[in-house]
């Protein structure tokens, strides 16, 4: 069965009309020179065949066993035998077979070294050859292997990113709801639905499938939804998406933590209702979406690049889009802007 380069049909085809041509060549040479066609042709069998059959070795050989810088020189060697045992074993074949006649050996005799070179420029062609396919299967394999170690690391931590983005939400939410359930029974009720159905959709997002902004912003929603119910008339939302926005696509659940970061630096420190403006536009190949909420500056203090604790997203867009410049955050007039833009596929 045969393995390496000539698994590949097209390969092989190639192998066996590359020997039939070199055959064909050798027995017209022996031919042209005045030897009978018979002749000519066991000459070009005995000598092509042993050498076919020792490429194949060699193909098979190196599939396994591949020296490394410092045992090139065996593998040299190695040919340089070999190309002598291939001319040995037909020298003894055909001289056997052609014993009585005379001129044919004495020709035999004189073309060993002829033989030899051609032997040996063969072999040793071939040795590079499967030395080099060989080599470049395995640094593809290693490519693939490191490649596929890497989507395993970057999806570890992207579902890393996201579990330590719920924990909060979720623990407000229980307490939130636990409160309501002797005061408000009917709205501690819809506040565990709503919840239901925000965890429910959660878990069947894949991080690495995108999904269009408008389901992006119909899961926000339900998240909106159950805040609202912890701070009532306090919490004030402004969703203004160009039509064009709506189809593009954004990865999913990362609006979610931004607009909790808003509320939580938004709405904690205060005790008066805010707004929290929700924008969305498309410019050029960028979808972009600002999220803007009211801060108070002295009990607010943004660190210094993303601020507010954005350092997750900024961390999660670059392990989706292998850039670092898709959020930006800006404080002004007691505004916070936090800006987000997404590559749209051409």
């Amino acid at each position: 069965m045969f393995t390496g380069p000539f698994k590949y049909k097209n390969a092989l085809f190639v192998y066996i009309g590359g020997w039939l041509a070199l055959g064909g060549i050798h027995n017209m040479i022996l031919w042209s020179v005045g030897f009978s066609y018979g002749l000519s042709a066991i000459d070009s069998l005995i000598n092509n065949g042993l050498l076919a059959a020792e490429c194949l070795a060699i193909s098979n050989t190196l599939k396994y066993y591949r020296p490394g810088k410092g045992r090139t020189l065996t593998l040299t060697l190695w040919t340089f035998a070999l190309a002598g045992i291939c001319v040995f074993i037909s020298w003894w074949a055909l001289s056997s077979i052609y014993e009585g006649n005379a001129e044919y050996i004495e020709f035999l005799n004189e073309s060993l070294p002829v033989r030899y070179a051609i032997s040996l420029l063969i072999l040793g062609w071939f040795v590079m050859l499967s030395w080099i396919w060989y080599y470049l299967q395995t640094q593809q394999a290693e490519g693939s292997r490191k490649a596929d170690m890497e989507k395993l690391a970057k999806e570890a931590e992207l579902v890393n990113l996201r579990q330590q983005l719920q924990p909060h939400f979720l623990f407000n939410s229980l307490n939130s709801i636990n409160a309501l359930i002797s005061s408000k029974p009917e709205e501690a009720r819809r506040m565990t639905q709503q919840l239901s159905d925000f965890l429910r959709g959660t878990l069947k997002k894949d991080e690495q499938k995108p999904v269009t902004l408008q389901e992006e912003l119909n899961h926000l929603k339900l998240y909106l939804d159950i805040e609202k119910v912890r701070f009532g008339h306090r919490l004030n939302t402004n969703i203004n998406s160009e039509a064009t926005s709506l189809e593009m696509k954004i990865p999913p659940l990362l609006l979610q933590p931004v607009v909790e970061n808003a509320i939580k630096f938004g709405l904690y420190d205060t005790l008066d209702a805010i707004t929290i403006d929700i924008l969305s536009k498309v410019e050029g190949q960028m979808l972009v979406v600002i999220v803007k909420n009211p801060f108070d500056p002295e009990t607010a203090h943004p660190k210094k690049g993303t601020g507010f604790g954005l350092d997750s997203i900024k961390r999660r867009l670059h392990l989706l889009f292998g850039r670092t410049d898709l959020l930006h955050t800006s404080a002004s007039d007691n505004i916070f802007t936090t800006t987000i833009e997404i590559p749209q596929s051409v």
